[in-house]
């Protein structure tokens, strides 16, 4: 049986609160550090760190918030995360926080790392990846990209999962294919992955996304809507990433 507890910690001038997840056993284990979409930790992620401790590795879902999620407060929301999102040296310092944390985790094998990440959070655990973390796997879920330079992921390893909506007009298949042309002609190894019919934050089912009050946690800006068939080949598809890299981390 998998054990989970929250972890505060402080970076940003804030205290956050993430969730632990790990399985049975003193390990060394494999582990994933996740980072929430713009809208705040909540049980979709916390979910997702919980399913991956099943399978045998040590989940750090992070928190950027604070322990605030912005369910119907989009202007908050954006006045949040836009700032962050100009700014990789904060990024890079609150992804290298919540890093921290996970190392410190007894167990966790430092030499096997991953990365998950939506929307901001998958722009934060690219700023990492391209710190030179060694990250051996990295999945981000429609993230906000940086700007493809060639040069700035010389050097960088592991493999790349990039996935988005033919419909995300803010993180479009375009820009992941661009950045994708950067990262070959860096030596890195990458994917991309385009659903058809979806749209931004296409895994965020408001009948599951705790903490709405208005039952519809998606749809904060146009363009933004959940897709439920887009939603579960991208989480097999992190996981046969995952499976692909870590064979020897999974639970059978």
């Amino acid at each position: 049986m998998i054990v989970t507890r929250e972890i505060t910690y402080e970076v940003d001038g804030l205290t956050m609160i993430a969730h632990l997840a790990r399985p049975p056993g003193t390990g060394p284990s494999p582990a994933v550090l996740i980072g929430h979409d713009g809208i705040g930790l909540e049980d979709y992620q916390r979910g997702r760190a919980d399913i991956l401790a099943e399978h045998g590795y040590i989940t750090l879902a992070m928190d950027y918030h604070a322990g605030r999620t912005y369910f119907g407060d989009p202007q908050a929301m954006l006045a949040r995360v836009m700032p962050l999102l100009a700014d990789p040296p904060r990024m890079h310092a609150i992804g290298r926080a919540a890093l921290d944390v996970l190392l410190d985790v007894p167990g966790v094998d430092h030499d096997q790392l991953a990365a998950l990440g939506y929307g901001a959070g998958g722009s934060i655990m690219l700023e990492l990846a391209r710190a030179k973390v060694p990250f051996k796997a990295l999945a981000a879920i429609h993230p906000g990209v940086p700007t493809a330079r060639t040069e700035d992921w010389a050097g960088v390893g592991g493999a790349f999962l990039l996935c988005t909506g033919s419909e995300d007009p803010l993180c479009t298949p375009a820009q992941l294919i661009e950045f994708g042309g950067a990262l070959q002609n860096a030596g890195v190894d990458w994917r991309v992955n385009i659903y058809g019919g979806a749209e931004h934050a296409f895994w965020a089912d408001p009948n599951q996304v705790v903490g709405s009050s208005t039952g519809d946690s998606a749809a904060t800006v146009p363009g933004v809507g959940h897709h439920a068939l887009a939603s579960t080949r991208a989480w097999q598809a992190v996981l046969d990433l995952l499976d692909e890299v870590f064979a020897a981390g999974r639970v059978v």
